[in-house]
């Protein structure tokens, strides 16, 4: 199967100045396009060639695991954004403080996470089978997929995601994340 580019959920303005037009068009439009080429130039030929994305992450190792796990990453955290920002829904804020105490202090531990994740990687909210929350930093491509955890939400925290903006203040890109989260995404993973 060849994979191929995800469709923005909005155009590339949209986001607009919490992230801008040029990073949209790097981060999407260069970024994740390499590795969409290199994730079907490297499996082609391979046991992993007709492979979702999914299955490559919980088993490939090497640049399979990294373009693979860069794509999914990637898809997902754009897909969680939106420039028509909504409160959190009721159900979400339920579940939130059900395993945080309260929204903003998921918000602060998940910022904290963000912030603290050294080097590049990724910080997500995600659930267990058992249905608890709880927020988990991985390093490079990681993947809470592959300690079998459902991933809800995601922050890039790779530089190429907020240096033409912010150069070196990861924070200040944190910050302005959280005015760009789809809740209602949230909701529907959750409850999917």
């Amino acid at each position: 199967m060849k994979h191929t580019m995800p469709l923005l959920p909005y155009p590339m303005e949209a986001l607009a100045p919490k992230m801008s037009k040029e990073t949209i068009e790097f981060h999407y439009g260069k970024h994740l396009q390499t590795y969409v080429d290199n994730l079907n130039r490297l499996t082609a030929g391979t046991p992993y060639e007709n492979a979702p994305l999914e299955e490559m992450i919980r088993t490939a190792e090497g640049g399979i695991f990294n373009n693979a796990a860069q794509t999914w990453n990637h898809t997902f955290f754009f897909e969680s954004l939106t420039p028509s920002q909504t409160p959190v829904p009721a159900e979400l804020a339920e579940a939130l403080a059900k395993d945080f105490g309260t929204i903003e202090k998921f918000q602060e531990q998940f910022t904290q996470a963000a912030t603290g994740l050294f080097g590049s990687g990724w910080t997500w909210l995600v659930k267990d089978n058992q249905g608890k929350l709880s927020v988990a930093s991985e390093q490079n491509a990681g993947n809470p997929l592959r300690k079998g955890l459902t991933p809800l939400l995601v922050i890039d925290v790779w530089e190429h995601a907020y240096y033409i903006d912010y150069r070196n203040r990861r924070a200040a890109y944190i910050a302005a994340f959280w005015e760009l989260v789809d809740w209602n995404k949230v909701l529907e993973r959750l409850k999917a």
